[in-house]
């Protein structure tokens, strides 16, 4: 668990994960900033981005999609939407 923007591009990079449950509302670069960064790395395009935020407005989740984040769950995020999010079977929305 990291807890900035940049931060989470360093770990990403670090540990190579198949799944980063990202915060938007981070300090420095934002959530959706980590995202495209994300995209643009080649050895980091297929990681699945599941954010995990307390913004939940429809322009929120338009961001996500823009920004190449796979799945938007908003605080408080059920248990069986977060499984359902790291299965695979869970949609942006």
């Amino acid at each position: 668990m990291v807890g900035t923007g940049l931060e989470a591009l360093q770990s990403v990079c670090a540990f190579k994960p198949n799944v980063v449950l990202l915060d938007i509302g981070l300090p420095g670069i934002d959530g959706y900033e980590v995202a495209r960064r994300l995209r643009a790395m080649k050895p980091h395009q297929a990681i699945k981005i599941v954010a995990v935020t307390g913004w939940g407005q429809e322009a929120d989740k338009q961001k996500s999609r823009a920004a190449g984040i796979d799945v938007h769950l908003v605080k408080p995020v059920d248990a069986a939407e977060l499984r359902s999010a790291l299965a695979g079977s869970a949609t942006l929305h």
